[in-house]
């Protein structure tokens, strides 16, 4: 697979680049990528970092985006410390930026992934709010078949959408859209939680505690045994990788 990775300015965390933005820069860039080429935004929290850290065909395909944002607060921190002016860029928030905010009015979205019903909820929502929604699809919790997957592509080609949004958690959704690179000409952005927060399915923390970096605290307690070790495990060899290895500027 060619790299697509821009000429951008970014840092390293533990073989992963990461890329020197924010939310309104991350955004503004999505949206001057308006057009028909087929690109991947990957969303970067500490725990599909660590994954893709290990993971030599997921660092790979991390290597391939076009731009991997912020999306954990540590991941940020370790930016500015290298002295790049780079803060918290999130799924959810990006989302958000650019489905509500009239000056990306005119980009058309595609919803991939969720349980039933989740992109249904959310084409409405976002619909209220001035954003054009051109098409959804839940997959099965299974691979699709080749004909299944040829038909996806299909649909997502038809509708004319230029962002494609898929909810199907990390790093399932990093291999699918890796899978679909230069077939699906689109930009498309792996938000994983993204899908339920905004649909209401599941609460997010509180804007102070997102504030304060607390966000993973409020996810610990409302699903402690889906993502203890996320939390409990994962994060803290995060800090000792960190501290052992260091970062580079990329």
């Amino acid at each position: 697979m060619a790299k697509i990775v821009p000429d951008d300015v970014i840092y390293d965390v533990l073989g992963v680049p990461i890329t020197v933005t924010n939310l309104q820069a991350a955004a503004d860039r999505i949206h001057a990528w308006k057009g028909g080429q087929s690109r991947y935004v990957g969303c970067r929290d500490v725990a599909s970092l660590m994954v893709m850290s290990e993971t030599p065909d997921l660092r790979e395909i991390a290597k391939n985006a076009a731009m991997n944002v912020p999306d954990g607060a540590p991941i940020a921190l370790l930016g500015r410390i290298k002295g790049h002016n780079v803060s918290r860029t999130c799924g959810p928030d990006l989302m958000e930026k650019l489905l509500t905010d009239p000056a990306y009015h005119d980009l058309k979205h595609f919803f991939y992934g969720g349980k039933d019903g989740i992109a249904g909820v959310l084409s409405q929502t976002f619909a209220a709010k001035g954003a054009q929604i051109v098409g959804t699809h839940c997959p099965p919790f299974r691979p699709l078949t080749p004909t299944e997957d040829a038909r996806v592509v299909a649909q997502i080609h038809n509708s004319g959408a230029e962002v494609v949004w898929v909810g199907i958690s990390s790093p399932k959704q990093d291999i699918w859209i890796a899978e679909h690179l230069g077939h699906i000409n689109a930009t498309m952005i792996g938000v994983g939680a993204a899908f339920d927060f905004h649909s209401g399915a599941v609460e997010r923390a509180p804007k102070w505690m997102q504030r304060a970096g607390l966000e993973w605290l409020f996810r610990l307690l409302q699903e402690p045994r889906r993502l203890w070790r996320r939390y409990l495990i994962l994060a803290p060899k995060f800090v000792f990788r960190v501290l052992t290895t260091g970062t580079r500027a990329a």
